[in-house]
């Protein structure tokens, strides 16, 4: 009996072992299989449940102009996020948000209704609002730092810079071109929870591994001249009635763009329905018949092709030649009999150049018509550039030929025309127009540059020379159509234009909506500077003689003016003169590389002489004057045009300065 009691309780203790080893051996089963096998999807599980994951919109990187001045930047702004499942009280949340935001409580409550952890209520609101939200301090809202968008000087360029939209992204122009640079990667924010489920304070997580971040853009626009190019365009606009138009201006010998100009403005700090409509570059996505603007790329072509003189005469019929069932006259009815080439472009004949074509034959000249670059892209970095209209010499008629001889029945952009002038301002050689200079990140290092490019050599140097004595008379005689756009003791070479825009209503070309232009590069000799000038339907003075040379004239006798130069004290300056007072706002030639642009962009020499304020902006003269501990009286507005102490004077203890700024008309 005593032996079986033993073995019964041997056995339950085998047993009891038995059960507490299995038992022991399922729960480190059950560890390994929750720690180990399961443990990154647990893991992820927790996570989600103790922390919530908002992907941040990225700060995009600075835009600069070719002399350091911030055209777009961005700057963090608040916004107002909710978790609608903190919110107890839902309508009550939406009346309270509704009246700081200044929104309508039926958005922000369905906004709140109809998410169930996260909404936005509002996005990159002022500092007063964010303050106001602050304190009401409502369980379930949020303030969330985001990057905006800021262009400090407004409309200056805005149809150049473009804008971007709410996630930050590049929706037009250079903002929308060079996006994939200006873009740095997104963050994340991350909240986590305490075990009653309150979120806690945030903190930033790169949302990506890749080490991308935002780079800045250096343009070739020039902030001063831009601002000149589009205030005289916008007067010009309004005094002729205008419907709108665009400048351009560019270095011939890089392909530099140094002001682009659209009127009406756009202003990308504020966007609407009706002001993004307006944000629509038309110099370069636009198309229209040239016009007389046209007639110097066929005296190009006869010249090289050698069936012209510029001393040859053609009868121009007194103003009336039929050509199959059609009559060509002359603009404003007048009647030429006999004229030189020379006086064929100094007096925009028509039929002067209808004859010349048939001289030259069709054949040659659509093909100096392409080589100029029109019916194909210029390939300038600006999203949406139109490749113009010109159909194959095959499809011409004899009536096409002739029309086309004067600029009607092709269609160009206005990049296209003047890269092709520019052309003939570079000794025949043309050049891909850009807008960047240059791509550098955030510590100023060179990420990438952009260089001047060749695209091809159209006409002969010689050629191109003949041509531009041709051009001086059209604007340098008294009897010349482009008189108007005369600078004093500067040679200019310029033609005009006046188109007729095409009324496909009634299938012809209207008499009364034209488009005026002038296009012209100085000095002759050496030239540094062209410019395009377009005005869409002027009411008063509906001849590109009167109407675009002016504004030509007058953005040149500014820049003069403006920027220092020696192009009126030397009639053949160094092809790479400087336009500014010292190097800080000088037109850096793309040819320099740009580390040593920016080693120019101080004082060449740090003495203690009262500095050269000419050619700067009030801004500009009182940072400059800070430096020195300089105190400026201002008189006037505009750019800096006298001073008194005048530049170079010892300073000593008199650190005073009068400085008079003005248009410098």
């Amino acid at each position: 009996m005593v032996q079986e009691s033993k073995k019964w309780l041997r056995f339950r203790i085998v047993t009891l072992m038995g059960f507490f080893l299995m038992l022991f051996l399922a729960l480190v089963t059950r560890a390994f299989q929750l720690q180990v096998l399961s443990g990154q999807a647990l893991k992820n599980i927790a996570a989600r449940q103790h922390t919530s994951t908002l992907l941040a919109h990225p700060e995009r990187g600075i835009i600069f102009d070719r002399n350091g001045e911030k055209l777009a930047a961005s700057m963090l702004t608040d916004s107002v996020c909710a978790d609608p499942s903190k919110i107890r009280n839902p309508r009550d949340v939406a009346d309270r948000m509704a009246k700081v935001l200044n929104l309508d409580r039926g958005v922000v409550l369905k906004k709140i209704m109809a998410s169930r952890n996260f909404c936005w209520l509002a996005r990159r609101i002022p500092a007063e609002q964010a303050a106001r939200v602050e304190e009401l301090n409502v369980e379930g809202v949020f303030l969330i730092k985001e990057p905006k968008r800021f262009y400090p000087n407004g409309e200056l360029a805005g149809h150049v810079i473009g804008f971007v939209g709410m996630d930050s992204v590049g929706l037009e122009g250079l903002e929308l071109q060079y996006d994939r640079y200006l873009k740095g990667a997104p963050e994340k924010l991350v909240w986590g929870r305490d075990a009653k489920g309150k979120r806690l304070y945030p903190r930033v997580e790169k949302a990506t591994t890749d080490g991308r971040t935002c780079s800045n853009l250096i343009l070739t626009i020039d902030s001063r001249i831009q601002h000149l190019v589009e205030t005289q365009l916008k007067e010009a606009v309004r005094d002729k009635g205008a419907k709108g138009g665009y400048a351009i201006v560019m270095d011939p010998k890089t392909g530099e763009i140094l002001a682009l100009a659209n009127e009406p403005g756009f202003d990308p700090n504020f966007l609407a329905k009706g002001t993004v409509s307006r944000s629509k570059n038309k110099a370069v996505t636009d198309c229209y018949d040239p016009g007389s603007t046209f007639k110097p790329f066929l005296i190009a072509a006869a010249l090289e092709e050698r069936v012209i003189k510029e001393g040859d005469q053609f009868f121009c019929e007194n103003g009336h030649y039929a050509i199959a069932d059609r009559v060509i006259h002359e603009a404003q009815r007048k009647r030429h009999g006999t004229l030189t080439v020379r006086e064929i472009l100094k007096y925009s004949s028509n039929i002067g150049c209808v004859k010349v074509s048939e001289r030259l034959g069709k054949e040659k000249f659509f093909d100096y018509i392409n080589r100029f670059g029109f019916g194909s892209k210029t390939g300038i970095d600006i999203p949406g550039e139109s490749p113009g209209l010109l159909r194959h010499h095959r499809n011409w008629t004899r009536v096409d030929a002739a029309t086309i001889a004067f600029g009607q029945g092709v269609s160009v952009s206005g990049i296209q025309m003047i890269t092709a002038l520019a052309a003939i301002a570079n000794g025949g050689v043309l050049m891909k127009p850009f807008m960047i200079k240059g791509v550098v990140d955030k510590q100023g290092r060179l990420e990438k540059e952009f260089r001047p490019e060749v695209v091809r050599q159209v006409i002969s140097p010689v050629t191109a020379k003949r041509l531009t004595s041709l051009l001086t008379d059209v604007v340098g005689h008294e009897d010349g159509t482009g008189k108007k756009a005369r600078i004093e003791n500067v040679n200019v070479a310029g033609k005009t234009g006046t188109s007729q825009k095409f009324d496909f209503a009634r299938r012809a070309y209207s008499s009364e909506r034209v488009r005026t232009s002038f296009m012209g590069f100085f000095p002759s000799e050496a030239p540094q500077v062209v410019m395009l000038v377009v005005l869409d339907e002027p009411q008063r003075d509906r001849w590109g003689g009167v109407a675009s040379a002016p504004v030509f004239r007058k953005i040149g006798e500014q820049m003069l003016t403006c920027f220092k130069t020696n192009i009126r004290e030397n009639a053949v300056p160094a092809p790479r003169e400087d336009f500014g007072p010292g190097a800080k706002i000088r037109l850096v030639s793309a040819t320099t590389p740009l580390h040593l642009q920016t080693a120019d962009m101080g004082e060449a020499i740090d003495e203690d002489v009262m500095p050269d304020f000419r050619g700067l902006t009030i801004r500009e003269v009182l940072t400059k004057a800070r430096g020195k501990n300089i105190e400026i009286k201002v008189v006037g507005n505009g750019w800096a045009l006298q001073q008194n102490p005048g530049p170079g004077v010892d300073l000593g203890e008199r650190r005073t300065c009068t400085v008079a700024f003005g248009s410098g008309r």
